[in-house]
């Protein structure tokens, strides 16, 4: 019986299969992913969630179509390649950007609206000069109109200051005897790592206190003010609270909460110029009575100003979203207090007036982009004392105690606010202009111009075609995206993770107040949610699971692969911890009359990464290389699952923890589930493919593909992979 080629053991391809150079490439994607925005300013257009290193998607494209030398030779020149690439999962634009830079045309789909117009401004041109100039001009506007209620008094020198960060927490009255109680899971404000002292706040006065070391429950110290004792653990734990009038303890949160629960501000972060220069970590302080007075002419103001341009779109239902109406909220406004709604409500307002059209657009995305640090599910980090943005975690996290960012901001002072983000998009478009590499000698980082190269395309609504680089991006499912047969030069995409990301559930929450500014000029926008059956994510709330996940990408696939050129490359990353989510790509590149010719390990996260640390999560994708290769003529239709296949994994698994290892990169457990998970898909469709009948039902071909999975695997169960028992179906 004839047997399938186990493509990463024989190689007959001279492109990323062979010249793909792992550990040079992980050695620079893990730099980069340390401090993505310094290695790859263009993310400073929008927030985008999981983007694949670029240094990964270079590294591919010039292992593929470059031909001076090696790959790292090759990386830091300057290169002007000819010819078509697609993404048609482009979400963050990663693999756009980096074909457009090489010089390639480009074609992008995304179903989601708010990925087609992140990279759409990444790519499009822009006067910097005119765009800083119009947005100071827009920033003195809204200052003369809010920026009173950003200002506090110092309490050392009594002067006018500016606010840093308002902390509030949440608060609920208790059944029993009525007392409005504080939320608070921990007393503590600032670590002294940043600070000079550990900064808590006084559960009884309110008063914010200074100590060497935190004080607990067992060893309490005195509050300056009130003389009571204070400690650091709080009065709410585990969705649970303890009156402090009644010592009563209570749920905060009703069976089908109707509204938010209320919140009480606490403390101020604030920052006075003239005290800065003799004083020593931060400026903090309880809110007086002038602070609080503020708070009121705000909320006046909001009701006195009619037609502010702010959404009143209700939350839809979701695997996300539930979990706010879990706690009350049903509006997207409710997410706001009413000093943010009024700021941003006059903000949106005043860049809706805006002249220049590119001014507009990118102020637009602007504002879009600082609404993740301008709501009430915002954070404080007591650690690095700064906003955390709701976006933190890809999700909908709700915390007790609440950080309301200063909405303009001040200059080189604090995060996340206007003037902040007006600084990023700036250098990000810079960027574009002038791309550079960051290269590492030792602890010496040198910046490598990259002279010739640009990211900039001009936009066509035809199949790009013309001696200047041209982009056609639609906001569509990707099979609706036309492509003529044997048109592209490759595909290379960083596909959905079956349900890792709610893209749509997570962007709908800057979707609906940018869509104010936008559905005028984009029928993109001209709707009420990014949602859509189409979207390719797994997703309980809406019933998709895999079956609808392994149709959708299997149409995207074979719409892709058939427009491909002889030979071209069909390049995906992918990642995850279930086994289950493999299972889809088998069957899609089958059905795509593909083979997969390698399987890669490089570097998509750092281990610091909120979703990684202290889980068993990986830190690598697997990279699949496919291509159309000629079928073996007369095989049975039986799969034979040798002990050869199983020993290729083992063989490849070592190859690959050796490259990771000369890039100083220590390798976990979830990483070698990855991998090996990476391997199996790999083999099981080289086992596959010369007998694949895309006549079959979708559900019979997903239990092929799923035994051969499951025998691969159970091969390997007496095995200990890499020195540890790693991944099973």
């Amino acid at each position: 019986m004839a047997t399938a080629k186990l493509a990463n053991q024989v190689n007959e391809y001279s492109g990323i299969e062979t010249n793909f150079d792992v550990s040079f490439a992980t050695r620079l994607a893990l730099r980069e992913k340390q401090i993505q925005q310094n290695y790859r300013p263009i993310i400073g257009i929008h927030k985008w969630f999981a983007r694949r290193p670029g240094t990964i998607f270079r590294s591919l494209l010039i292992s593929e179509f470059g031909d001076h030398g090696t790959l790292e030779q090759d990386f830091w020149k300057p290169h002007d390649f000819r010819g078509v690439i697609a993404d048609p999962f482009m979400g963050g634009g990663t693999p756009i950007f980096e074909a457009n830079r090489l010089g390639f045309h480009v074609v992008g789909a995304d179903v989601n609206p708010m990925a087609f117009w992140i990279v759409r401004q990444a790519l499009a041109k822009l006067d910097l000069d005119q765009f800083r100039k119009t947005a100071e001009i827009v920033l003195a506007d809204i200052e003369s109109e809010i920026g009173e209620f950003y200002v506090t008094k110092c309490m050392k020198c009594r002067s006018d200051a500016d606010v840093k960060y308002f902390l509030w927490v949440k608060t609920a009255e208790c059944p029993t005897c009525g007392t409005k109680n504080d939320l608070f899971p921990g007393y503590l404000l600032a670590e002294n790592k940043r600070h000079p002292l550990n900064v808590l706040v006084c559960k009884y006065c309110g008063e914010l206190n200074e100590y060497e070391k935190i004080p607990t429950r067992e060893f309490p110290q005195k509050c300056a003010s009130c003389n009571k004792k204070m400690h650091v653990e709080g009065n709410c734990r585990r969705e649970k609270a303890e009156c402090q009038n009644c010592n009563e303890v209570f749920l905060p949160l009703s069976k089908g909460q109707e509204n938010p629960l209320q919140h009480r501000i606490w403390a101020i972060e604030y920052h006075c110029q003239q005290c800065k220069p003799n004083h020593v970590g931060r400026f903090f302080k309880s809110p007086d009575k002038w602070d609080l007075e503020k708070i009121g002419r705000a909320s006046l103001k909001l009701k006195k100003t009619r037609g502010l341009p702010i959404p009143d779109d209700a939350i839809p239902a979701g695997d996300e979203t539930d979990r706010l109406h879990r706690w009350g909220y049903k509006f997207y406004r409710e997410m706001f207090n009413e000093r943010q709604l009024l700021g941003l409500g006059l903000l949106l307002r005043r860049i809706i007036k805006v002249q220049s059209v590119e001014c507009r657009q990118a102020l637009l995305t602007v504002f879009s982009d600082i609404l993740r640090y301008q709501n009430m599910l915002c954070r404080y980090d007591t650690y690095a004392l700064k906003c955390q943005d709701i976006f933190s975690v890809h999700g909908f996290p709700i915390g007790l105690v609440q950080c309301e960012n200063n909405l303009l901001g001040i200059p080189k002072i604090g995060s996340g606010a206007f003037r902040h983000f007006i600084e990023k998009y700036i250098r990000a478009k810079d960027y574009c202009e002038h791309p550079f590499e960051t290269k590492q000698d030792g602890a010496t980082k040198t910046i490598v111009p990259i002279i010739g190269e640009q990211i900039n395309a001009e936009f066509v609504s035809t199949f790009p075609n013309g001696t200047s680089r041209q982009a056609k991006l639609l906001a569509v499912p990707a099979w609706e995206m036309p492509v003529p047969q044997e048109s592209l030069d490759g595909v290379f995409t960083d596909p959905p993770y079956f349900d890792n990301v709610q893209y749509a559930e997570l962007m709908d929450f800057c979707f609906t107040w940018l869509r104010i500014g936008l559905k005028k000029e984009f029928p993109e926008f001209d709707k009420k949610t990014t949602r859509t059956q189409d979207e390719l994510t797994g997703n309980v709330t809406l019933g998709r699971g895999l079956h609808h996940f392994t149709e959708g990408l299997t149409k995207v696939f074979s719409h892709y692969a058939a427009a491909l050129k002889p030979n071209a490359p069909f390049v995906f990353t992918y990642h995850h911890n279930d086994a289950r989510a493999y299972l889809p790509l088998v069957v899609a590149i089958l059905d795509a009359s593909l083979d997969c010719t390698a399987t890669l390990p490089a570097a998509a996260e750092m281990n610091a990464s909120m979703h990684i640390a202290g889980t068993n999560s990986s830190v690598l994708d697997s990279v699949f290389v496919c291509r159309q290769v000629h079928r073996i003529a007369g095989v049975q239709k039986q799969i034979n699952v040798t002990i050869e296949a199983v020993n290729d994994i083992e063989r490849s698994l070592d190859r690959d923890i050796a490259e990771m290892q000369k890039a100083n990169l220590r390798i976990s457990l979830g990483d070698k589930r990855c991998l090996v998970a990476g391997h199996i898909a790999r083999l099981s469709i080289n086992l596959l493919y010369p007998v694949w009948d895309t006549s079959l039902l979708l559900d019979e071909r997903m239990r092929l593909a799923e035994r051969t999975l499951d025998r691969l695997s159970k091969h390997l169960e007496t095995r200990k992979i890499g020195g540890q028992s790693t991944f099973l179906i």
